[in-house]
């Protein structure tokens, strides 16, 4: 069964990784982390990023300014840089060993042990990049249900709401984290290899044969 089930359980373990290195680097670059809508003005909704600030208009389309400096950024906005481009990085060095240490690859195949090792350490390291990717979420989700609910700011100004790239960057932890679990449990699985079957079959002959001429008269 381990036979069986090895090799699926690494394939599905590498799709989600890929998955979700690709939706973490989309997450990255979206400038929808933050919406803020106008009472004023409701056909325009003002959007904000880890890179630029941009504004959506019905008829002009949208808008996009880089920021100028990076410590003008809010210090969740700062540290989620950071945090992204380390998911993305450790996400991409995971895949990369991970698909060296795949059975289906014929590479190496009379190394099995080091294979298993690269396999255990960019499953490792997608399972990280997964975290990596959660935090800065996170902590920019949370940064925004505090600011609108604080009670010190007035009622007339207008309040950031949740962006979809916050919800791009839970799934892709999500899948970062489901991917690299995958490939972690193919490590600890039972391995039964087919030249131990085979070996062992030919010992049970040899003994069957040689019970059976022991008891022949």
């Amino acid at each position: 069964m381990a036979l069986v089930y090895q090799p699926v359980m690494q394939l599905s373990g590498i799709l989600f990784s890929l998955l979700g290195w690709v939706l973490s680097c989309l997450t990255t670059y979206l400038p929808q982390w933050k919406n803020l809508n106008l009472e004023l003005n409701e056909l325009e909704i003002w959007t904000m990023g880890l890179w630029q600030a941009c504004v959506v208009q019905e008829e002009g389309g949208m808008q996009c300014k880089d920021f100028d400096s990076f410590l003008a950024l809010p210090p969740e906005l700062r540290i989620s840089r950071i945090l992204m481009f380390f998911s993305n990085g450790s996400g991409l060095l995971g895949l990369l060993l991970s698909g060296f240490g795949l059975d289906c690859l014929k590479f190496g195949e009379r190394q099995q042990e080091q294979k298993k090792r690269l396999l255990l350490f960019g499953g490792m390291l997608v399972w990280i990049s997964g975290i990596t990717a959660i935090v800065p979420v996170s902590w920019v989700a949370h940064s925004t249900v505090q600011e609108f609910w604080d009670e010190n700011i007035p009622d007339i100004v207008p309040r950031w709401d949740f962006g979809e790239a916050l919800f791009v960057g839970w799934l892709a932890g999500f899948c970062l984290i489901l991917g690299g679990s995958l490939l972690n449990c193919t490590i600890c699985s039972a391995e039964v290899h087919p030249s131990s079957v085979r070996y062992s079959v030919a010992e049970q002959q040899d003994q069957c044969q040689r019970l059976e001429t022991e008891t022949r008269p």
